[in-house]
């Protein structure tokens, strides 16, 4: 069979591809690299770089422990001073503050929004299995929460106004005087 037999007719002859080279390339790059960062460890600690770090010369803490798969967690936690409550107690004292975080909100739509997930998230507890202590908040009536709110912002909007703002209302600049 002649060359032009093999292969079907209208198809390129096959060359090597030129990722076959490419890849030892690549993998002569990564032993230059690794031996690349040796030198500058070497270089490093020949200038002394990696004298006096801290914890120099001391155990490891918890090292010699207990194999502890969630070690690297509960560190982020201790680190960070992260608080990880219970549901219900977190959803408790999400309730004692809701006010506060609903006076920080400016429009109705967006205290609607939030008390709405408040209470989704209060059903949605309830149903669970309970976890830690039991769930004893309850969900808020939307309206009522929406009115409290409206109240407040009024009295703080009021107490805000000068007494030459409350016996005149503010001319816009779009309305002529007649």
């Amino acid at each position: 069979m002649s060359e032009s037999e093999d292969r079907p007719e209208g198809r390129p002859e096959r060359r090597p591809r030129p990722e076959a080279a490419g890849s030892a390339a690549a993998a002569a790059r990564i032993r230059q690299q690794q031996t690349w960062v040796d030198l500058q460890v070497r270089a490093a600690m020949e200038r002394g770089e990696f004298d006096n770090l801290p914890g120099a010369g001391r155990p490891i803490a918890d090292l010699g422990t207990e194999h502890d798969p969630e070690w690297w967690l509960k560190k982020l936690v201790e680190r960070e001073r992260l608080v990880v409550l219970p549901l219900s107690v977190q959803l408790r004292k999400e309730d004692a503050g809701l006010a506060d975080e609903l006076d920080r909100l400016t429009t109705e739509k967006a205290v609607r929004a939030r008390v709405e997930d408040f209470n989704e998230r209060v059903i949605k507890a309830r149903y669970a299995l309970p976890e830690g202590p039991p769930l004893i908040t309850m969900p808020r009536d939307v309206d009522a929460t929406v009115a409290d709110w409206a109240a407040r912002r009024e009295a703080r909007l009021a107490a805000r106004r000068t007494p030459e703002q409350t016996a005149r209302p503010r001319r816009r600049w779009w309305r002529r005087r007649r």
